[in-house]
Order: structure tokens, then sequence, then C-alpha cells
């Protein structure tokens, strides 16, 4: 019986958004109003290949990109908390599920020196073709109407659950779900009464989550604890492993 850990990443694991810090690798670190107005609510990955045609438009290198995503702050007691989890696989599961990309990912977590603690990453595919532009694709298909067209955090939780119970039995005693965004509330609803959902203090997650409550709209089964850094996580998440 093991722990899962399910991490969002933007302004969660990372203290900032990684599909806008790349913007800092421009020469002038903006981006035109024509293309800031491109944007279309739930099209965010659409827009961000936009984005990222027009890096490429300015010859910014793969490498110059890099260099700038490598430097996006991790949240307070992330690196402490990530590290913690790395040697603890025998007991403590980690994924991230996120609407950045692969690329911005991996460069990250590698930079860090974490990459060990996350078993793996669903996010939206991305790669570098043969000019050195970078190219973002939809992470999946799916039929929720509450999420962006490109990702539903549920099915894709619900999916590993059931994947991992399947090809090796695994059933997790306790899953933590840490998150702050909007696109962080579809997945609680398929968490248990032996589960946590960990909110970010003052973030958008916290609030629906207090409104959810006071409605009495939909049943949440799962604990909620919010956060405001990696070490009180991490307290909850020792606390439950030695219990």
């Amino acid at each position: 019986m093991k722990t899962l850990v399910v991490f969002d990443f933007d302004y969660t694991v990372v203290n900032d958004n990684s599909d806008t810090w790349v913007i800092r690798c421009l020469p002038d670190q903006s981006l035109p109003d024509s293309l800031t107005q491109s944007y279309q609510k739930g099209q965010w990955t659409a827009y961000m290949g936009r984005v990222m045609s027009y890096i490429g438009d300015q010859a910014v290198s793969p490498a110059s990109v890099r260099s700038v995503m490598e430097t996006i702050p991790f949240t307070d007691g992330m690196t402490e908390l990530l590290t913690f989890i790395s040697e603890h696989k025998s007991t403590i599961d980690c994924i991230v599920i996120s609407d950045s990309n692969t690329i911005f990912i991996d460069w990250i977590l590698q930079a860090a020196g974490v990459q060990a603690a996350v078993d793996h990453v669903f996010t939206n595919p991305a790669r570098f073709d043969e000019r050195g532009y970078m190219e973002v694709q939809r992470h999946h298909l799916h039929d929720c109407t509450r999420c962006p067209v490109n990702l539903c955090k549920r099915k894709v939780l619900e999916v590993y659950l059931a994947e991992r119970r399947a090809e090796r039995g695994v059933e997790y005693r306790c899953t933590f779900y840490v998150g702050d965004g909007g696109n962080d509330l579809c997945p609680t609803s398929c968490l248990r009464g032996s589960d946590v959902v960990m909110p970010r203090k003052g973030f958008t997650l916290e609030k629906l989550l207090v409104k959810l409550k006071d409605n009495d709209l939909v049943s949440l089964k799962a604990r909620v604890v919010a956060w405001s850094s990696g070490s009180e996580i991490l307290h909850e998440l020792k606390t439950s492993v030695s219990a």
C-alpha cells in the first residue's frame, strides 16, 4: 500500500507560470499586442504554439530558451519536498499533471536535480522541429465540459489509477492532490475519503473549494488542507507515511 502524490506544476512546484516565463528569452522580453490578443478562452495550447513560433521567428535558439527556463524559481520548500519523495520511492509514487509542456517541465526538474522524484509527467507533448521551433500539441481529447479542451486532469488521474491497479495491483492507501488553479478542481471529484486535496493558500483552487463546501453542490470526500510552502506539504506527507 503506497502513497501517491499528484502535483500541478505552475504556481505549485514552481512559483510562476512556465509558459509565460519563456517570454524572458526574447530580446525585449515582450510579445506583440496582436499575439497576446489572439488568445481565446480554453485554447491555451494553441496560443502557446503561436508564442513559440514567434520566439522561433526571432531567431532564439533552443539552448537560449532552455537557459531561461532553468531560471524559473521553485516555490518555497518544494525542492526539499521533492528530494524527500525521491528518497522514499519504495513507499511514495509521484506524478505531475500540468497544462505546461513536456520540454519545459523536463528541463526545469533536471536543472534542479529533482527529476528522480517524479515517476511520470502528464502534460502537453512538445518537440523542436528541424528549424529549431518548438511545437506544442494537446495532451489528449476528452468530453469534460469543465476543463480546457486539451486536458482534463480528472480523466488523467482516473486512467492512471486504473492502469496502476490493472498492471501492478497497486492500490494507494492515500492520494495527495496538490494544486492551485481552477483546472485542479475537476480531479478532486474522484478523490476518496482517505485522500487529501491540498490547495495553495490564496489561490483559485482554495477559493473554489470554499464555494463548493458552502453551496454543497458536489460532494467532496477528500480532506482539505491548504498550504503556502512545500514544508507544510512535507509535514502532512510524513505524518501520513508514518501512520
